[in-house]
């Protein structure tokens, strides 16, 4: 299997137990993630050989995330020392009709301060096929969005492919960078995109035709996507796949889960899934990116395999507490398979 690079800034979460609010909370439970470094996790976990490049800083926190990625996999010689603190972000879990909350607390973190220059990208991308980036990274700090320019530039360059997930954060593009000139001119480097209907609208003003995005409910048509996908890639000549997930929130323990690709031919579409009882439901759309990737790394030509295997994986993840989806090939495709009884396997 192709090798795989990642980049991005690897979180400390901190989280009430259970269903706790802040509020009732006398105590908080680890965990470390991040949107790229939970793709990293994913493709680990497939056997996908993969590196996971940030910036941490050097001290014990920083050496405990280093360790959550080692333990699960991912090569970790990429990654670069610097700075005093490691981002934190604080979630609430909510239930029933009470979203989710997160509180960011990551300021003057390591990759925060991150500058162009600071990572070799040839050597990092040396033997790579495959270049993972998100809109979370541009979105921290101007420092951040000159690196990863720079790495989809030098990537390019070297004929590696680049993909995206676009995830717009509403709580972060507080330095007063240019979004959509960050975004558009990022993006332009991409052959393969993933975002939902807010991430097109926000970051670049596409509108999917016939479609409210605040009035969304659990029935959501894939055709209403068709437009995004058709200005996306309009917009993006270099794009060879545009692809979206599409997310019902009938409440936040219960979800519809789907999604639809697009090569600029043809649209493919996948089952829609009914997730109930949802355990956590962050890391949702980084376990579908992981799923897309090595489904469009093992099925080069099958697209609908590969979205398939994407969605279903993803699925798992929101039985899965923590960031990153720690499920294995066998699982998914039996998901994929219709085998969603849960059986206990004896």
């Amino acid at each position: 299997m192709k090798k795989v690079v990642t980049f991005g800034e690897i979180m400390l979460r901190l989280a009430p137990p259970g269903f706790l609010r802040f509020s009732q909370a006398n105590q908080f439970d680890v965990v470390y993630g991040g949107g790229e470094s939970n793709v990293a996790v994913s493709l680990a976990n497939y056997g996908v050989p993969v590196d996971f490049v940030t910036r941490l800083p050097d001290n014990d926190i920083g050496q405990c995330a280093m360790m959550e990625m080692r333990k699960r996999g991912v090569g970790v010689d990429k990654i670069i020392y610097g700075g005093d603190r490691l981002g934190i972000y604080f979630l609430e879990t909510g239930a029933v009709s009470r979203g989710s909350k997160v509180v960011y607390d990551r300021a003057h973190s390591a990759i925060c301060e991150i500058t162009a220059g600071m990572i070799d990208w040839k050597e990092v991308f040396k033997d790579v096929a495959w270049f993972h980036w998100t809109g979370i990274t541009p979105a921290i700090s101007q420092g951040a969005a000159d690196a990863c320019l720079e790495a989809v530039q030098i990537a390019s360059d070297m004929g590696i492919t680049i993909s995206t997930d676009l995830n717009y954060r509403a709580k972060l593009w507080k330095y007063g960078g240019d979004r959509e000139t960050i975004m558009t001119e990022l993006t332009s480097y991409c052959d393969v995109i993933l975002g939902n209907e807010e991430d097109a609208e926000m970051h670049f003003g596409i509108k999917p035709e016939g479609l409210d995005i605040t009035t969304q409910g659990h029935d959501v048509k894939a055709e209403a996507f068709l437009s995004v996908c058709e200005q996306m890639m309009e917009k993006f000549p270099k794009a060879k796949k545009v692809i979206t997930t599409l997310r019902g929130s009938i409440s936040a323990s219960h979800n519809t889960w789907a999604g639809v690709l697009y090569d600029g031919a043809k649209m493919y579409e996948t089952r829609q899934y009914q997730i109930t009882d949802i355990v956590d439901r962050v890391g949702g759309g980084d376990s579908f990116m992981g799923g897309l990737i090595y489904g469009l790394l093992k099925y080069p030509e099958d697209d609908q395999n590969a979205l398939d295997f994407a969605v279903a994986a993803s699925c798992l993840k929101h039985t899965i507490k923590g960031d990153a989806n720690l499920v294995t090939v066998p699982e998914v495709e039996k998901l994929m398979g219709g085998d969603a009884s849960g059986r206990v396997a004896r």
